[in-house]
C-alpha cells in the first residue's frame, strides 16, 4: 500500500463534500450537513478562508480527508492547530492512514510553531477514543465545550438585554 497525504485543491471540492456526508452518516448527523460546494470553495480554498483540507490517497484511490484550522491560546501566547474533521472510509481503516494524517498534522503544527494540536471526539466513538489514547493523546475532561448555532445564535446576537 502506498499512502499519500496532500493538500486539497479546489478540484477536490465535490470529493470533500462527499466525504463530509459520509462522516455525517457515520456520526448519525447526516441531516445537519447543509454545506454546498460553493461553501466548501469559499471556506477551504479562498485566500482568506478560515480552514484548510487534506486528501488521503491509498494506491491512487481517495480514501479520506481532514479539515483543520489555526486557533489561538492566550495562555501560551501562540497559535494552535485544531483538527475539525478526520475521516477515513470504513474499508480503509486499520491500515495506518488515520495515524499518518495525525502525524502529518502534528508535524505541520510543530513546523508552524503551534503550542497545541487539538480535536474533539464524540463520547460514543470508542474505536476513535482507543486509537487516540494509543498515540498518546489525552482527553481534556475538565473542559466542557459549548455551542451556539442556528436560531439560538441569531436570537442572542439580536438581543438587547
Amino acid at each position: 500500500m502506498t499512502l499519500n497525504i496532500r493538500p486539497a485543491t479546489v478540484e477536490d471540492t465535490a470529493l470533500i463534500l462527499g466525504f463530509i456526508r459520509e462522516l455525517a452518516i457515520y456520526e448519525k448527523a447526516e441531516h445537519e450537513v447543509v454545506a454546498r460546494e460553493a461553501d466548501i470553495v469559499r471556506s477551504l480554498f479562498a485566500h482568506d478562508g478560515p480552514a484548510r483540507a487534506l486528501i488521503v490517497e491509498s494506491d491512487g484511490i481517495h480514501i479520506g480527508f481532514a479539515v483543520y484550522f489555526y486557533s489561538y491560546s492566550t495562555w501560551l501566547g501562540r497559535k494552535g492547530l485544531y483538527l475539525e474533521d478526520l475521516y477515513i472510509a470504513p474499508a480503509h481503516r486499520g491500515n495506518g492512514a488515520g495515524r499518518a494524517v495525525l502525524r502529518y498534522l502534528a508535524q505541520l503544527a510543530v513546523a508552524q510553531g503551534c503550542g497545541r494540536f487539538e480535536w474533539s471526539v464524540l463520547d460514543w466513538n470508542e474505536p476513535a477514543i482507543r486509537f487516540y489514547h494509543s498515540i498518546g493523546a489525552a482527553p481534556q475532561d475538565e473542559w466542557v465545550r459549548y455551542r451556539m448555532a442556528g436560531e439560538s445564535l441569531k436570537r442572542f446576537a439580536q438581543s438587547e438585554d
